[in-house]
């Protein structure tokens, strides 16, 4: 599967040779191509697809490039891409580490500063989480970007791992069944929203970033606060896959097999207009109303 070293992408300049790394790019790579055939995500049409790539230096953000890279060099992703990092004006930030690492890697990008660290400290209380609001100026300034850019989709880096997270904090704090999707459209209806590493694990993500020696940029502003609620789910399920490996991943099948028959909920089934099988039979000739059998 892999090239020689002349004939290689520089985001692949210096990857480890060993049989153990190759395994670890060959799973991420199988399971990004996936998820961007499963849901759709190149448009078809008359016009290539022009992505923006948000990057914010992080493990996940790294990896998610170098796949897509990965695809397109390839020939199997058939869309333009353009790397974006919105400094967000956090103190400390090292604001001359991507461009330079997106130079190196000869990859096209844009780098937005935009101190939206100023705005969330401002308006957000003393004791409360950053992060809603911190995402939704950091959301909306990557659509802003992306339309003056000519794109068509925002593409974000979050993995099974974020989406399992997200959908545990939406059924204890939300009072919902609801995660992040894979795909789909903003509130104004002219962007389509990616997350092509929905089926891979966050440890891969942090494997392959490392292996490959990304330079790595924390987040500080969320990291500062402790007792986060994304931090007590992930420890709930660092537990459960501690307990019985493999866990997640079969918690993650389960978000893509859901039965809306055997849910609560009557905006996606008829529960009122469910009928007997028999009775279903006699007015109408067939069972189409008949119980579903519980499993």
């Amino acid at each position: 599967m892999f090239d020689e070293t002349d004939d290689i992408h520089p985001l692949f300049n210096g990857a480890p040779s060993s049989t153990e790394f190759k395994k670890l790019r060959k799973r991420i790579v199988r399971a990004t191509r996936e998820a961007i055939e499963q849901y759709g995500m190149v448009e078809q049409g008359a016009e290539r697809p022009k992505w923006l790539v948000c990057l914010s230096g992080g493990k996940d953000s790294y990896t998610l490039l170098a796949v897509l890279y990965e695809l397109k060099w390839r020939g199997l992703l058939p869309v333009d891409l353009l790397a974006c990092n919105l400094d967000q004006g956090q103190p400390g930030f090292p604001a001359t580490v991507l461009p330079e690492f997106l130079d190196k890697m000869q990859v096209p990008h844009r780098i937005e500063y935009q101190d939206t660290y100023s705005v969330v400290m401002d308006k957000v209380p003393a004791g409360r989480t950053y992060c809603a609001l911190c995402s939704r100026l950091r959301r909306g300034n990557l659509y802003r970007i992306a339309r003056e850019e000519g794109c068509s989709a925002v593409v974000l880096g979050h993995h099974r791992d974020d989406i399992l997270e997200t959908f545990f904090m939406n059924l204890f704090h939300g009072g919902r069944l609801a995660t992040m999707p894979p795909k789909l459209v903003n509130e104004e209806g002219d962007l389509f929203v990616y997350r092509p590493l929905a089926h891979v694990a966050e440890e891969d993500c942090g494997k392959f970033a490392r292996a490959m020696n990304y330079p790595i940029i924390p987040c500080d502003l969320c990291g500062s606060q402790d007792g986060l609620q994304r931090q007590q789910v992930k420890a709930i399920l660092d537990q459960w896959e501690s307990n019985a490996p493999g866990r997640r991943q079969v918690m993650f099948r389960a978000l893509m097999n859901i039965r809306p028959s055997h849910m609560l909920d009557p905006k996606l089934f008829d529960f009122a207009g469910l009928t007997r099988a028999a009775t279903a039979h006699a007015e109408d000739g067939n069972d189409n109303g008949k119980i579903p059998v519980l499993r």
